[in-house]
């Protein structure tokens, strides 16, 4: 199963953004989403599973949850977009990823057997930063993440 992973959109999504996700078996967006039609855009790819971030104010938004935690794989995985908002304990509860996103800043870490994904920024670039997003492979007994650099301005 490949899980496609983004976060921060900000109301743009990139054509390689899309072409990236393609064949993903299901979609996950971090946050920040920042207009509707990016949910109605990432759907006709695959199932998408999303939260609310910070900018997410409008009425549109208030549908998604802050937070949610969603099995795909036979595997667990939290969703937060500000991981530094996190209020469970993901080893305590099964979690076996927590994915978030917020800081525009890519990264891939393991903590006391849980794995933290955030996968940047795929919309407008922030500061210097990279645009990027994630995929993740899942087979039994492995999670593969990586973090693809989306180039572009």
């Amino acid at each position: 199963m490949r899980i496609g992973i983004i976060s921060d959109t900000h109301g743009l999504l990139r054509p390689e953004a899309k072409q990236r996700l393609a064949g993903a078996d299901h979609i996950i967006h971090a946050g920040d989403i920042g207009r509707p039609e990016i949910i109605d855009h990432l759907g006709a790819i695959a199932p998408v599973t999303a939260i609310r971030g910070n900018i997410d104010s409008a009425e549109w938004a208030k549908a998604y949850p802050a937070t949610q935690t969603v099995e795909l794989g036979g595997r667990r995985f939290h969703v937060v977009h500000d991981v530094h908002d996190l209020t469970i304990d993901p080893a305590a509860e099964g979690i076996d990823m927590v994915i978030s996103g917020h800081s525009h800043r890519a990264r891939i870490e393991t903590r006391d057997g849980v794995v933290y994904l955030n996968p940047g920024g795929a919309g407008p670039r922030r500061f210097k930063l990279p645009i990027t997003l994630a995929t993740l492979d899942i087979s039994p007994g492995s999670l593969s993440p990586v973090i693809h650099d989306l180039g572009g301005g």
